[in-house]
Formats: structure tokens, sequence, C-alpha cells
């Protein structure tokens, strides 16, 4: 069952149009712009006073050539660098899919979610027990993502277990990947020598390296900071490698309120936007033309256990703070949300997901990571949670477009009508133009009567979505890739890829 899915003509055919790219023209901004202006430069005031530590050679050198110093171990930042790399940053990075339907305009008031979070382990749906995962559970997730049309993009949420080899283990992450979907595909590398072998790979399916950099469709999350202000030296080579190679990079931070950043809300958020400069400033000495998207994640943390809440109110709040500084700045960004602490697509997991992707689609964040199937604090996927938060998705982003107001929509002479004829409006001609353009129809909730749930199997959400997940891993076989390609990666990697007859 392919759930194909085209690219809207014009910002209007959105209201028609049953997929998660949507666009926010109002955005919810919480804070006043007063305090996103003293968030950003307290940001700034940090690469330029404190600075970043274990900084490798490489980035030193760059850094130091533009105005920057050393005191001590600690690489400080001038700030027109900064300032500069933020008004030359790309105000929309184009991340493309492997067919242009699956094209992602990343910044401005485009909103798109998909998966994430890298997961060790595979929640049994017969047995609720977690597994590690294993290649073939990565290949099939990227088929799922593919078939699903709420999720934007697929980002690599489960490991490759049974892979021991750090480069066969990036190099078939990458393959399995992007033989699942062709929808836009992120992954990571461990060392910079694995860019290089996983941009051949991308260059063998574009049919050319200079296709490829016209439309990637993979980029690289790249951890380059560890909290509080170090740099991670393999990462920042991996980043240099990367956009050597054409491929667009995620400069992403991971800091935990109270653990590896400031406890407070503002003071979390200011070190992880200035570890995400620190990053996006990298980028831009290598190549001031090369595509980047910050990558706030400015995490709450348990303070009770020290473990990750990912689905903690104080969540949403750090998040909608990162995004509203990356907007004040006009620099495409991507958040976590979604990052439920339930163990099963349960009540608790629908009001943790619904609670942080509502509000980081609101806030106006341009990538939602994680935001279809994780599970358990990110430590696992459960294949019935990517459906049911597919429907999530949907049903979120098509309650966030505002209807519209005109004297058409207002019906007026179809009000007068209807009172002194019928005297109710289902047989009328609007009604059925509409009922279709201008409603989300869910396909996993429940909308049945009493008397039909009754005669049914009297399943929940979470059992229903795990028997059409299961359903679709049956039966749908992406078929974007030419058999020449599909043969050669069966025979250098543990994959067995078919391709649907459709």
């Amino acid at each position: 069952m392919s759930r194909k899915r085209r690219k809207p003509q014009s910002e209007v055919e959105l209201k028609n149009y049953k997929v998660t790219n949507f666009v926010n023209d109002k955005v919810f901004s919480p804070i006043e712009t007063s305090n996103v202006k003293k968030l950003a430069d307290a940001a700034i005031k940090i690469l330029t006073k404190i600075g970043m530590s274990d900084a490798p050679e490489e980035l030193c050198k760059l850094v130091l050539a533009h105005g920057g110093k050393l005191e001590g171990n600690r690489l400080i930042y001038p700030s027109d660098l900064i300032t500069n790399a933020i008004e030359q940053h790309q105000g929309i990075v184009l991340l493309a899919g492997q067919t242009i339907e699956n094209d992602l305009y990343v910044g401005g008031n485009y909103v798109y979610a998909g998966t994430g979070g890298a997961a060790p382990n595979l929640q049994n749906p017969q047995t609720n027990e977690y597994v590690p995962s294993k290649l073939k559970d990565l290949y099939n997730a990227a088929r799922l993502a593919d078939s699903l049309t709420n999720i934007s993009f697929f980002s690599r949420s489960l490991v490759a277990g049974d892979i021991e080899d750090p480069l066969e283990f990036d190099l078939s992450t990458a393959a399995a990947s992007l033989a699942g979907t062709s929808k836009h595909v992120m992954v990571q590398a461990a060392h910079w020598s694995h860019v290089i072998a996983i941009a051949e790979l991308c260059y063998k399916i574009a049919g050319g390296e200079e296709s490829f950099r016209k439309r990637p469709f993979l980029s690289l999350h790249v951890n380059h900071a560890v909290p509080p202000l170090r740099f991670d030296p393999a990462s920042i080579k991996v980043m240099m490698e990367a956009v050597k190679r054409g491929i667009p990079v995620h400069c992403n931070v991971f800091g935990q309120l109270g653990a590896s950043s400031p406890v407070t809300i503002a003071g979390s958020v200011s070190q992880t936007l200035a570890e995400n400069l620190a990053g996006l400033v990298a980028v831009h000495i290598l190549d001031p033309d090369a595509a980047s998207i910050a990558g706030p994640r400015p995490m709450i943390t348990d303070l009770r256990t020290g473990g990750m809440a990912g689905g903690a109110p104080e969540q949403l709040m750090a998040t909608a703070a990162a995004v509203q500084v990356m907007r004040y700045w006009k620099v495409p960004c991507s958040v976590i949300a979604g990052a439920t602490d339930s163990k099963l697509v349960d009540f608790q997991s629908g009001y943790e997901k619904a609670l942080t992707i509502n509000s980081a689609a609101q806030t106006g964040a341009n990538l939602i990571t994680q935001a279809a199937g994780s599970q358990a604090s990110l430590m696992a996927v459960n294949y019935g949670a990517m459906v049911a938060d597919n429907e999530l998705i949907g049903i979120l982003f098509r309650s966030n477009i505002i209807p519209e107001i005109s004297d058409e929509t207002l019906m007026h002479d179809c009000i007068k009508e209807v009172v002194n004829n019928e005297g109710h409006y289902l047989g009328h001609p609007e009604t059925y133009a509409r009922m279709k353009s201008d409603f989300y129809y869910p396909e996993i909730a429940e909308r049945k009567s009493i008397e039909e749930w009754a005669a049914s199997e009297k399943l929940d959400m979470g059992k229903r979505a795990e028997t059409e997940a299961l359903e679709i891993l049956k039966d749908y076989w992406p078929n974007h890739l030419p058999n020449k390609i599909v043969d050669e990666l069966n025979n250098q990697f543990l994959l067995d890829l078919k391709r649907s007859d459709q």
C-alpha cells in the first residue's frame, strides 16, 4: 500500500493537502521580543567571553585566522565572525528527496516532522519486550516511513546492532536507509573517513557527484559539541569532510538541563545556542555556501533520577525559547519533540508527544525529529508507534492551519437557503464539495459507534496501529531505486532488498 504525495503548488492549497510540510504563518511566540534578544546576546557573549575548549588544531587555525584567540585551552570567537555567520546563513536549505515530491525546503515558515533517535532497541509487538535492533529492523523502519504520508523525512531511528565494524556500520546504515525510502535521509558518521564512503554511495545513487550536490538527498547529524562548551574533535573532522563532499550538516547540541547545562531554562538555552553557533561558524568559515541547519536540543532532566524527561512540560518551554532565537536570527533549525518516556503506545505516550510536537510546530521549528516511533526516552522504536504518530502529526498540523474567513466561507446565502428549505446542510453541494478538502479523517483513531465497537475486536489505538504497521511491512516495498543499484546494494550489504512491481 503506497501513500504517494506531491508538493503543493501554492500555500493556499495546503489546506487541502494531507501532509506535514505545512506553512506556519502565525507563529506562536511565548517569549517577548526583548527577551529573545537577551537570549541571543547571551549566547554570543558566551562564545566571545568564555569560548569553547578541546578545539582541534584545524579549527583553531581557521578561527584564529578570522580574529579569534586562545586563552589557555579555550577558543574565543570574535563577535563580528559570529554575526557574519548568522547574517550570511542560507534562509532556506534544500534537503532533497530521491524523488522531487519528497523535497524539503528547510527554513522560513516551513515545518516538517519525521523520525530519529538512533535507538538501540526495537519493541516486539507480540510481547512488548525490547530487543536489540538489527540492520533489517532499520530497513523496515525506513520502508514504513516511506509509506506513511505525514512522515516527511527519515532520520536514522534504529542502530544496526548486528554490525560491529564501525565503517561497515555507518555505510550499511546509509544504504539501508536510502534503499528503504525515497524521502530525505539523515544519518551519522563515526569518523571523517566514513564520510568519504557515504558520499561515494550517494554519488553512485545520484548518478554522479554533481547531481548529488545539486540535490543532496542525504545529510549528516554532527554532534560537534559536548556540553558544557567543549568540542568533540572527531565530530568536527566529520563536519569538515561533509562540507568538503557537499553533504548538508545538522549542527546538533544536546544539553541536559541541570546536568550538562544550567538548571534554568534561560541558562540552558543560552549555553545550547552558544554551542550551536560554534558549529555554524565552523561551517561558515569552511564554505559560506555550505548547507547547514542548527540543531538546538536543550533537553529536560528529571532531577530526581538524572534521566531524560523528553515529555515534560518544561521541554516545550525550552524548545520554544531556542526556536524563537533561531527565528530571530533567521537560521533554519531542527528540534527534538515527541521523545516520550512511555514504554508503550498508550495514553502517556499520546499526551507527551502531542504536547511537545504541537508546541514545536506552533513556534515554527523547521524540522521536528524523533516525532514518529520513538519510545522509552529515545531508547526504543515501536513500529506501531510510527503508524499512530503519523496520524497524530497529521491531526496536529491540520489543527494549526487557520480557517479562512471570507464572504465565501461565511456562507450567508447558503444559510438562508437551508433554513428556508431542508433545514440541514448534509445534502448541500458545498458540504459535499468540502467533505474531503476541509477535513482530516483519521484511519487509526476510533470513531465507531458504541454498537460497532462492541461487535469488533475492541482493540485500543496502539494495537490497531501495530496491526497496520505489520500489514504495511508485509506488502509495501519501495521501488525508487533502479534494479542495478538494488542488486549492487544486496551484494555489498546484509540486506534483502525487494522492489514493488507497482
